[in-house]
């Protein structure tokens, strides 16, 4: 047992490990995506998906991508905060669905509406498809607040992992594109797909569902050319100016192999004057974002990000 590792991530592992969970790097691509799928269906025996107001399955239609999203209404109040989520699973995995439970306990804990996007993935659609359909998503949100009930000075990009890629770049895009937000919440963000943090060295074998060659198993599919990996819209780090950027909170894994990239750009977006939050969560593994029910810092990294929202939004 990793001496780091919090006793309830632990355990996750040592079942892991004693059903014989095969590693995502040593997989086919729908070989993950139905594991992924099937864990998600077998968490909800144990920890059922919260009920929020209302569910809306729609697209964000012409001239926005016709992107799929899923939306949740946490209140029927009006003109409400929103969240922008993008999920996570390396550009190649997940879903509306599998983050489905996660999404609708955001909503009722920030008392925003979050609209979950269905963005492309790798590889059928590689890299820039789904900065593009996220970046769409954000258009519509602020383009149809009104529809949606939604403040539009109140909306805010949020994902996990491959999502909190991608709400970094988005983040950069708005600004960009004089499109105001209020603010990014990155959680665990790929944020340099070169690697090469001492977190890869220290986290990259045995700390649960993210290792180094499953990082490199997810980048060869999102990634195909080697070159792309230095474009800021997939390693926001590049960008040529962080300045203007919409406040944000990290949220961090301490036993991670992105830990280090993550505090990094923090450090990097608080030089550029940007406001910003990080909370590094201590013996905590990659995805514990997504483990409520089973280890109680999920459950506190959602409070903490809507005290950062109630701050950041009064």
């Amino acid at each position: 047992m990793p001496k780091d590792v919090h006793p309830q991530i632990q355990a996750i592992i040592d079942i892991m490990a004693a059903l014989g969970v095969p590693k995502i790097q040593d997989m086919t691509v729908p070989a993950a995506r139905t594991l992924v799928d099937q864990t998600a269906l077998k968490r909800l025996e144990t920890y059922p998906a919260p009920a929020v107001a209302q569910v809306t399955n729609t697209s964000t239609g012409a001239g926005y991508g016709h992107v799929p999203v899923r939306i949740f209404h946490p209140t029927t109040a009006q003109n409400t905060p929103a969240i922008v989520f993008f999920h996570g699973g390396g550009h190649v995995l997940g879903s509306l669905d599998s983050y489905d439970t996660v999404t609708r306990f955001l909503a009722n804990t920030t008392g925003a509406t979050v609209i979950s996007v269905d963005y492309r993935m790798a590889p059928e659609s590689p890299f820039p498809a789904a900065v593009e359909d996220c970046f769409d998503a954000t258009r519509w949100a602020l383009a149809n607040a009104a529809a949606l009930n939604i403040d539009p000075a109140k909306i805010t990009v949020c994902g996990d992992s491959a999502g909190g890629n991608l709400a970094a770049v988005v983040a950069l895009m708005a600004r960009d594109a004089e499109i105001t937000l209020a603010a990014q919440i990155l959680i665990y963000p790929v944020i340099d797909y070169r690697g090469g943090t001492p977190s890869y060295d220290q986290y990259g074998t045995g700390y649960g569902v993210l290792e180094t060659a499953g990082v490199k198993w997810f980048t060869d599919r999102y990634l195909p050319d080697a070159a792309q990996h230095d474009d800021w819209r997939a390693t926001p780090k590049n960008a040529a100016s962080h300045a203007g950027l919409a406040s944000a909170l990290f949220i961090i894994a301490e036993c991670d192999v992105l830990r280090d990239e993550g505090t990094a750009y923090e450090a990097q977006l608080k030089a550029a004057s940007v406001q910003t939050q990080i909370i590094q969560y201590a013996g905590m593994t990659h995805g514990f974002f997504n483990y409520l029910g089973l280890v109680d810092d999920a459950e506190n990294a959602h409070r903490a990000v809507a005290d950062f929202l109630k701050e950041t939004l009064a």
